[in-house]
């Protein structure tokens, strides 16, 4: 048994839990049946007479009839405080398995949504997991939605726009396009309703940012659903990326009031975003003397800044359109804004697809570290999909991490159509970054790329496939279901300098834990997609609660405003196997066909024999 040492009058645990399957993450001990909690901390692990020693007569006793917990899933990488504001205003297609499907409740939607408001699906979706396998047309999204504004974002390569939209956002054959992007015109010049994102996604995200936003006491459902939505899923960490159109500390104020209100139910370390190209390092000089990293809490802590540090170095990863060249401006600007957070000992973060922007990123960092040294700050590249061998080594050279997430199951086609099956084999090198001893954390970069649902991570790092089913990895680039886990809890626990906190179920850590559905370990590959939490605790306090547990979890929050979509459809999508997961609509096997630059909506070929 492991525990911690305590007088006897001080060891009464406040709750137990017993009878179950338990992975610690400690390597020695990977397995108990029971843990001790008190104050918000694991006290002991281990066998159930073991635990039963710190009972009292006032502790709370749980069974967990054998079921399956791990330590809270931790998402190094996502967007939380972005997604909460926005949550009850999407409709969301993650999961959704055919295109029918989400046509159908976008027409639903759409007759409920109020004059002013619009419908939007805002990412997290691929058309391979569609039955279908295609993309809606204008057509149909104009039909399903005649009146309405509505706007589809699919990952950061573009958006749909139906006419009212376009009416609502003014574009007409006289609107310019903006700088970074592209509205795709017919031939008479007018807009088709389709936006490009060439060479970066502004025009996705001052479209979207046009668009009416909900009043402040409907951000703070939103907000809470949000959270409540992701604890659902096991999740009770997230490191929050910042994001386009996230201002500090405007958009700060509801997160803030939550924390203040202690109704956080998942734990935040918050990254600050720049906004503006030009005007980074005032930000940074700003921010630097506004806070300092690490200021605030278990439950609510500035983390650093990024993921973006300055515009000219980042590489947007929309793999219809060919890799960005970074301009000659990238160095001089990032080593001015790195050298001052370097010199504020700021962890910093930043976004990087690909192989060659990162080795000129390197280039700076390494001549900064030789003036400022790094020296245990705690730095990250993001993404990091083509990073080569080399480029990992000066990573952990320099005491970094690489923080990776799912984008590849959204989006593998379309590299493996750019780049080649065998380029996409170690796209990202997942493991040999682990072989290499770098600091790795897994995550999703929800909520417009990919899916916030860490078991649709969990199935891609184990099984090396898209949601479309694609095989992109090789065994060796695939995770067994335990390391796979750590990239969940351990290894993302270091992006915010917590690993004596979280990450795992042992005596001293915080007591954040969800107990799943089925076990993860043990359940056949495919189903994993499917695992969702029965009862999620952070902090020894019992937040989300389903099935058995449902009595002992707090009771659901009702959803703000009322024609909201998560009132009726709620988030990830709950469709039973197998038609969630597997694409068998009528037993033929069909190569994906390829989307054109010309015409992203025009497919040549697929499958013509749907069953609904």
């Amino acid at each position: 048994m492991q525990r911690i040492n305590q007088n006897d009058h001080e060891a009464d645990a406040e709750l137990i839990l017993f009878n179950g399957h338990i992975a610690t993450m400690e390597r020695q001990k990977p397995f108990v049946s029971a843990v001790a909690i008190k104050q918000g901390r694991f006290i002991a692990t281990g066998t159930d007479k073991e635990i039963m020693v710190w009972r009292a007569d006032n502790t709370q006793m749980i069974d967990l009839d054998k079921k399956t917990v791990i330590p809270g899933l931790n998402d190094s990488h996502t967007h939380l405080i972005r997604g909460g504001l926005n949550y009850n205003m999407e409709l969301r297609w993650d999961g959704v398995p055919s295109l029918a499907d989400g046509l159908r409740m976008l027409r639903e939607q759409a007759l409920r949504t109020p004059s002013g408001q619009w419908v939007r699906v805002i990412g997290g979706w691929s058309e391979f997991q569609f039955a279908e396998r295609r993309m809606p047309t204008l057509q149909e999204v104009n039909a399903a939605a005649p009146d309405t504004p509505v706007m589809i974002l699919h990952l950061y390569a573009r958006a749909i726009l139906n006419n009212a939209a376009l009416r609502a956002l003014g574009y007409t054959r006289d609107t310019p396009n903006p700088p970074g992007g592209e509205i795709q015109r017919d031939k008479a010049g007018h807009p088709t309703g389709l936006l490009i994102a060439r060479p970066n996604a502004y025009i996705l995200y001052s479209s979207l940012a046009k668009a009416p936003m909900l009043p402040r006491e409907h951000q703070v459902n939103s907000t809470r659903q949000f959270m409540r939505e992701l604890n659902r899923l096991g999740i009770t960490s997230v490191i929050d990326a910042g994001g386009g159109f996230q201002n500090y500390p405007d958009d700060y104020e509801i997160i803030d009031q939550l924390h203040k209100d202690n109704q956080l139910t998942v734990r935040i370390a918050y990254n600050l975003f720049t906004q503006k190209p030009g005007e980074e390092l005032d930000d940074f000089t700003r921010w630097t003397n506004m806070t300092q990293a690490g200021a605030g809490d278990d439950f609510y802590r500035m983390n650093g800044a990024g993921e973006m540090l300055i515009f000219s170095a980042v590489d947007f990863e929309d793999f219809l359109e060919p890799r960005p060249e970074l301009s000659g401006e990238m160095e001089p600007q990032l080593h001015e804004v790195v050298s001052l957070l370097a010199e504020k000992r700021w962890p910093f973060r930043i976004h990087a697809t690909y192989n060659e922007s990162i080795t000129r990123i390197l280039d700076v960092y390494e001549a900064i570290n030789r003036e400022i040294p790094f020296d245990g700050l705690h730095w990250t590249i993001d993404h990091a999909e083509t990073i080569s061998e080399h480029n990992i080594e000066r990573v952990r050279e320099l005491g970094g991490g690489i923080a990776i997430q799912h984008r590849m199951a959204f989006q593998g086609e379309y590299f493996v159509d750019r780049y080649g099956a065998a380029m996409a084999e170690q796209t990202p090198p997942i493991a040999k970054m682990i072989e290499m001893g770098v600091p790795v954390g897994a995550g999703t970069d929800a909520t417009r790329v990919a899916s916030y649902n860490p078991f649709v991570a969990l199935y891609w790092l184990v099984s090396g496939k898209t949601v479309g089913g694609m095989r992109l990895y090789p065994d060796h680039n695939c995770l067994d279901r335990m390391e796979a886990l750590r990239l969940w809890t351990v290894g993302s626990s270091w992006f915010s300098d917590e690993t004596e906190k979280k990450g795992k179920i042992a005596p001293g850590q915080l007591a954040d834990l969800a107990v799943l559905t089925a076990n993860y370990f043990e359940m056949p590959e495919a189903e994993i997609r499917g695992l969702e939490s029965q009862l999620t605790m952070v902090g020894g306090k019992i937040v989300y609660g389903n099935g058995a547990f449902s009595d002992l979890a707090p009771a659901p929050l009702a959803v703000s405003p009322d024609w909201s979509p998560v009132a009726v459809y709620g988030g990830y999508a709950h469709f039973s196997a197998p038609n969630a997961v597997i694409h068998t609509c009528c037993g033929h096997s069909h190569k994906p066909a390829t989307p054109t630059q010309r015409d992203p909506f025009g497919w040549d070929g697929g499958c013509a024999c749907f069953a609904f």
